[in-house]
Order: structure tokens, then sequence, then C-alpha cells
């Protein structure tokens, strides 16, 4: 893993395409952890999702993505096109800090590529549902950028989701983590 205090690397426009030449193919609006990491833990591992007109230009983005940013852990395509004819592109990434600039400097290379403006992206986080603007301050606020964060973020929305089937009269089947404090409540009420 880099050193979490600096942005990495990159490179300029990857060696096969040109300004422009994904236009108007690179849906604006990129999902962050709607999906599942394939190489590592959700709670390590960001995955970034680009929605993409065509095969050829899905491939074509992975490959620019791949050699452009030493920060990508892995980047890769959908193996078939979704009911709208689009493939997805999936990034993954270390979750650290520095990530936010990261993406900042990812979409600035992409914006010349697909003729965009950095205001016209759009970022959304699952769980739960947000979106923003893609800036640093926006996109550091929005996504859990360490272990922990990601950990706290999880635990306070199966809270609240707990609270909610409890509310609705729907069995909570939801189990505290095992560690010592937890073991040490279910022995003290008699729970095993």
């Amino acid at each position: 893993m880099a050193n979490s205090n600096q942005q990495h690397n990159h490179s300029q426009l990857f060696e096969g395409l040109e300004a422009g030449d994904l236009a108007r193919l690179i849906d604006s609006r990129v999902t962050v952890d709607e999906y599942k990491s394939k190489i590592g833990s959700d709670e390590d591992t960001v995955v970034i999702t680009f929605k993409v007109q065509g095969k050829n230009p899905a491939l074509d983005l992975v490959g620019f993505i791949e050699k452009s940013y030493d920060w990508v852990l892995d980047a890769d395509s959908s193996s078939g096109e979704l009911d709208d004819g689009t493939y997805l592109v999936f990034v993954e990434a270390d979750r650290e800090p520095v990530l936010a600039d990261n993406l900042i400097t990812m979409f600035e290379d992409v914006c010349r590529l697909v003729d965009l403006e950095m205001d016209e992206w759009r970022v959304v986080y699952h769980k739960p549902t947000q979106e923003v603007g893609a800036t640093v301050e926006e996109l550091s606020d929005m996504i859990p950028l360490t272990r922990d964060d990601y950990l706290a973020k999880h635990r306070d929305m199966t809270e609240q989701l707990d609270k909610l089937k409890t509310a609705a009269g729907v069995r909570v089947e939801t189990r505290a983590p095992k560690n010592d404090f937890t073991e040490s409540l279910r022995i003290a009420a008699g729970i095993r």
C-alpha cells in the first residue's frame, strides 16, 4: 500500500486513446461500493463503477485506468451487457484517506476522454444511497476512507435497519459481533 499522505502518480492519456474518443459513451453518474470487491474485503477495498455504452469502449476505459494509476488495484468490465446495452467498468482501490484526491484526478483525466466538465460528474454511494458532486470535500464526507469508517457506517446502518424491523414487527436476526465484550454479555445473560 502506498503512503496515505501523498497522492499517487498517474500518467497522461492511455497511448491508444485521444481526447474525446469516448465522448457520450461513459455515463456521468458513477457509483461507489454498490458492488462487492472481487480481490479484497469490502472493509479494505472500494469499488468504483462506471456505466459505459458498448464492450469496446468499456475495455478501452479499463485499459486506460489500469495503465494510468498505480493506486488502482484492479479494473475490469462486466462480462455481458446490461438490459440497456451498457457495460459496467469496475475499479478497485484501497480504502485509504487519499482516495478522494485520487478519484478527482481520475475524473479530471476521464473528462478529457468523454468531453465532460468536472461539475457534471455525480457520485453515488450505496448503503445508504447518497449522491454528491465530484469534489474532494464531498467525496471525503460520503465515502468511508478507512476500514474503521466503513465498519462504523455499516454498523450504524444495521442498527437503524434493526430498529425499523422491530417497529414494523419483523423478526430481527442481526447478531452482535463475537468479541470479549459481547461474549461476557452473552454469558451474563445465560445465552450461548
